[in-house]
């Protein structure tokens, strides 16, 4: 194991009183801007996919930010999580592709999504809490700068299918000491830890099964959710923690299920936005913007939504950039002897069918209904069956039967006409790498120019 000073880049102060050159500083700097005006703001790319992590670094290196990348407590934890990364793995995974790129160490910024019980609700609360906090240090002692407690769901002893307030406000108290005690291990001067709290909390990963958008948070709970986290945390003499809450978790209306998106509705906000006033130095923090509107992104970040979190439109839009050059191997290669072309999206399928695990629970349809959402949902439950062995077999194939010989022109305006309009700009070339990692930053660029100061 690295030492704790290889995770640490620098020295963190409170944004607005000394400058420093650490990402957790710049994200603070933006998000008082934010507050202040309501210009600027921050995404945080939430995956673990390499393609996606390669175009937001490109992404981060166009628009001289910070890369703000996150990891879910189920995708990375102590035991490898479904990715088979532990935080220390994917910290140095990071930023290793980071610094290859030639982006700076100081402009990484690691953080943790719904760090706490989930992976573990179906155990008693007090082992699954055990789990979570044990994942916390993890991540702090990785080099990991925000930190989001989620204490939100049930746990396999809990009486009731939710929790109240005070029991989420006291178990994130309960992660925040496990975070802070982390901390004082590590080096004097090393980064101190940032965090977003909250109660009304999305699902990771979104997925609303539900037939109206969901209900917006209130006013009144919001001050309510804040007064008893602050309590919590000074039952458990966490005050100096308390000033580092840089963000709260609320709903603002914004969801997105297999095949309906739930679109930002600011009027809905406006008593939400107001309330940050009787609070200094938070903002929000929204989940599930996924497939929202460039309108609705610019809309939110300027109602003081100042973190927008995203993660499956990222890998929908790898799956929809790989389909379109399996359409496109077909097209050039099919009559070619001695030529074997990709099975992709039956690899995909096949191993979807063959492990239903990550997506049964979502898809309802009937048979040929669920077919199609296996693929094209707006779910992207596909999203963790790419590194399936035979599924990275037939991509291997793919990428190999396109890069040994040009890819024309005719068919990437065909089956990939952003790509086509980049090329004709002089922007990209027609190689396999370039068509993917710009189809996943044409979502980028989206949430680049509603973050935009």
């Amino acid at each position: 194991m690295a030492s704790s000073k290889e995770r640490s880049p620098g020295k963190v102060k409170r944004a607005g009183h000394q400058k420093s050159d650490d990402p957790s500083t710049r994200l603070q700097e933006v998000l008082r801007l934010n507050r202040e005006s309501g210009r600027g703001g921050v995404y945080a790319v939430c995956s673990a996919h390499p393609q996606v992590i390669d175009a937001a670094i490109e992404q981060a290196l166009e628009d001289g930010s910070v890369l703000h990348v996150e990891s879910t407590s189920s995708q990375v934890n102590q035991f490898g999580g479904y990715t088979g990364q532990t935080p220390l793995s994917f910290s140095d995974w990071i930023r290793g592709a980071a610094q290859r790129s030639g982006l700076p160490a100081n402009r990484v910024l690691l953080g943790g999504d719904h760090l706490g019980p989930f992976p573990w609700r179906s155990e008693n609360a007090d082992s699954a809490l055990e789990k979570g906090s044990a994942l916390v240090r993890a991540c702090v002692l990785s080099g990991y700068h925000k930190i989001h407690l989620d204490a939100s769901m049930p746990c396999a002893d809990d009486r009731s299918a939710s929790l109240d307030d005070k029991t989420v406000a006291d178990r994130a108290a309960i992660l925040c000491r496990a975070a802070e005690n982390a901390y004082g291990e590590l080096p004097s001067g090393s980064p101190q830890i940032v965090y977003v709290i909250g109660t009304e909390v999305p699902a990771p990963g979104g997925e609303s099964q539900g037939a109206h958008a969901p209900d917006v948070t209130t006013a009144e709970h919001m001050h309510r959710t804040v007064e008893i986290f602050q309590r919590a945390f000074s039952e458990r003499s966490l005050a100096s923690a308390w000033e580092r809450v840089v963000a709260l978790v609320v709903q603002p209306g914004v969801e997105f299920g297999s095949d309906l998106v739930y679109d930002y509705d600011r009027s809905k906000t406006r008593s939400l936005t107001a309330a940050l006033s009787e609070h200094a130095g938070i903002v929000y923090e929204a989940h599930s913007t996924d497939y929202q509107s460039p309108k609705s992104l610019q809309q939110m970040v300027e109602d003081r939504f100042a973190i927008l979190k995203v993660g499956p439109w990222l890998t929908y839009a790898y799956r929809e950039a790989v389909l379109a050059l399996a359409a496109i191997e077909h097209e050039l290669l099919k009559s070619r002897p001695g030529t074997q072309l990709s099975q992709v999206r039956e690899a995909l399928q096949t191993a979807m069918l063959n492990n239903p695990i990550h997506w049964r629970s979502y898809y309802r349809g009937d048979e040929e209904e669920t077919r199609r959402e296996l693929i094209y949902s707006y779910s992207d439950r596909c999203r963790y069956y790419w590194t399936a062995p035979s599924v990275q077999k037939e991509i291997t194939q793919l990428f190999d039967n396109l890069a040994a010989q040009p890819i024309p022109l005719t068919l990437v305006s065909q089956f990939l006409p952003l790509e086509y309009e980049a090329m004709r700009e002089g922007k990209i070339e027609a190689t396999w790498e370039m068509l993917v990692r710009n189809h996943i930053r044409h979502v980028l660029r989206v949430y680049s120019r509603a973050c935009a100061a």
